[in-house]
């Protein structure tokens, strides 16, 4: 007998998610011989729902809420034996890993494309003891795209991030870095670095248009400009996809990495959109970790 477990979100989506949960029980109703749901009240239950849905063996588990929701139901799966095949339907302001794999950003297509999707072999990556399905963030840009708050993130979604992002650029704090790299060393001032999964940042897609869900490689940018000239002067090849062309900005395709700073300063992560832990950190892709399921046509 197959048994599916949905986990919800009802904050999602300016609290739409509990909308749609009705609708998504009734199509996994026709998927699964048993589908349970439920809905989180606080951090950690995802995790905890999903870590108790390996244990007992379930066939499959679907989230529904933003990234944080996301990141949390891949916690409590990543580290298990036996993991069931993940499914979920985007339901926040960014939703990145929802459009790397081509899932439809209406929540209500999303659920009705899930009876003719297929599995596929999904990376996701490991820092330190936990692990991200979308983008590690270092330096002033992701901590300031950390801090927008809910009313704006509703209001303008992506754009919102875009715009305390460029606020951000203005800003002269710069770290001294260390980085070891599949074995290269990296010595370099910057005010952000970024290692992503996909295509997608910031809901920006094609931003690094050789990335991808299922390649087995972390995708490693480092801007160099110490001039805010520099660094406004990048950000139109950034969002074209040119990060690799120009050679103020460091780019790498890799499959470990240690960051740290030179001078020991105390300076935290972005992890898919949450506060994560501070440098010193190990970062790792584990390649087809995770069974997704994804539109045909991806």
């Amino acid at each position: 007998m197959t048994h599916a477990l949905l986990i919800v979100n009802p904050t999602s989506g300016g609290e739409k998610a509990k909308d749609y949960a009705k609708d998504m029980e009734a199509t996994l109703t026709e998927m699964y011989d048993q589908v349970t749901v439920k809905h989180t009240e606080k951090a950690g239950d995802a995790t905890r729902f999903a870590k108790q849905a390996t244990q007992d063996r379930l066939t499959a588990v679907f989230a529904m809420g933003g990234d944080g929701t996301i990141n949390e139901t891949v916690n409590g799966l990543a580290e298990q034996e036996y993991r069931p095949v993940f499914g979920f339907i985007p339901m926040g302001t960014v939703n990145n890993l929802g459009r790397s794999l081509g899932i439809s950003m209406d929540p209500q297509e999303a659920i009705a494309n899930l009876k003719d999707s297929v599995e596929k072999k999904m990376d996701i990556g490991k820092i330190n003891d936990r692990y991200f399905i979308d983008i590690v963030g270092i330096g002033e840009v992701p901590r300031a795209v950390q801090q927008v708050d809910i009313e704006e993130k509703t209001k303008l979604g992506p754009l919102a991030y875009f715009i305390e992002g460029a606020k951000a650029l203005g800003e002269k704090k710069m770290y001294d870095f260390n980085i070891e790299i599949d074995g290269e060393s990296i010595q370099e001032v910057s005010m952000v670095v970024v290692m992503s999964l996909s295509n997608s940042i910031g809901g920006f897609e094609n931003v690094l248009p050789e990335a991808s869900a299922y390649d087995g490689r972390l995708h490693f940018m480092l801007l160099k400009g110490d001039k805010i000239i520099d660094k406004v002067s990048l950000v139109p090849k950034i969002f074209s996809g040119q990060v690799a062309e120009d050679e103020r900005i460091i780019y790498r395709a890799f499959e470990k990495a240690h960051l740290a700073l030179t001078d020991g300063t105390e300076l935290k992560t972005n992890v898919d959109g949450d506060e994560g832990p501070a440098l010193p950190i190990d970062v790792s892709v584990l390649e087809h970790h995770l069974t997704v399921l994804v539109p045909k046509s991806q």
